[in-house]
């Protein structure tokens, strides 16, 4: 359990390469692991470092109050080792999470030396599976509320021009109101959260896993599949075949649902308000905003939005 996150006499340091890069060193010092050659993967939600001395991959939360997420990932992942499915694994050894700097750090072994993503088709099979697992109410999984969620983005669009938040606060008070009138067929209960291509690597053995276990919650299933299913239909990542091998494998074609339109645009709407809370701090994720909100406003192509 942690038990001194916000103790810290410093202030989160700027989630940038820079500032993460100080956090990185004091965490590896904390936690007794060499961090020397350290490799930057990613600087998103969280910032994800590869350790090739140990090998250790270091995940630092952009959310300074991410204590209880990062918390109950690493129990996710300890239940989900205990169950024998394929998932990233905690670093044994090292006290989890742990403060420094103001950030949640976390450590996990390296699936391998390089990232290998899996297949769509292996996203599909992993998905069905955990879906069929019967999560231990000591697991305290919270109930994903994704208007919760989208409400509290707008508190932090800092850098947005007020016409465009207008426009996005207008929009999500619609989707709010259709969302609470969708009639959801799959079951309610676990889902990974954020279960795209993304987050499915290979491992050394050569099995698919899953990584990034923030978001595992509680909601109908139907959210498990949108990312794909957009992917393919709006942003054009997937192919046709790939889609419908997705399908097969799961058994279920979501874009078939009446409340698959909605479901869209709800998840799409996320994904701008993340970028729009990057605006202030990254000129490139600035850019990306304004293309993604012009699509929004005059019902533009998706396609040409860039994958973060």
């Amino acid at each position: 359990m942690i038990s001194d996150l916000g103790t810290s006499p410093d202030a989160p340091r700027d989630f940038t390469a820079d500032g993460v890069e100080a956090v990185l060193r004091e965490a590896c010092e904390e936690a007794q692991i060499d961090a020397s050659g350290a490799e930057l993967l990613r600087l998103g939600s969280n910032a994800v470092y590869r350790l090739p001395s140990a090998p250790v991959i270091v995940r630092i939360a952009r959310d300074p109050d991410a204590a209880t997420e990062m918390e109950r990932a690493v129990e996710v992942a300890r239940w989900l080792e205990s169950q024998g499915y394929p998932a990233t694994r905690v670093l044994t050894g090292v006290r989890q999470p742990l403060s420094a700097g103001g950030r949640v750090v976390t450590f996990w072994k390296s699936a391998q030396d390089r990232e290998e993503y899996a297949t769509v088709t292996e996203l599909a099979d992993l998905l069905r599976r955990l879906h069929w697992l019967e999560e231990p109410e000591t697991l305290r999984l919270p109930h994903f509320e994704p208007f919760a969620k989208v409400w509290a983005s707008f508190e932090t669009l800092e850098g947005v021009a007020p016409d465009d938040a207008a426009f996005l606060e207008q929009r999500a008070r619609r989707l709010n109101k259709e969302y609470d009138r969708l009639d959801f067929v799959l079951p309610y209960g676990l889902i990974h959260g954020d279960a795209n291509i993304g987050n499915i690597l290979r491992d050394r053995s050569g099995q698919a896993v899953v990584i990034d276990l923030d978001g595992v919650c509680l909601a109908p299933q139907e959210w498990d599949l949108i990312l794909t299913a957009i992917y393919y239909d709006r942003f054009g990542w997937h192919g046709r075949s790939e889609y419908e091998g997705f399908v097969h494998h799961y058994g279920f074609d979501i874009m078939n649902w009446p409340g698959y339109s909605v479901l869209a645009d709800v998840r799409e709407l996320m994904m701008v308000l993340w970028m729009g809370r990057q605006v202030g701090s990254s000129q490139k994720s600035a850019t990306e905003f304004g293309r993604r909100v012009h699509a929004l406003r005059t019902g533009g192509s998706r396609r040409d939005w860039s994958p973060f």
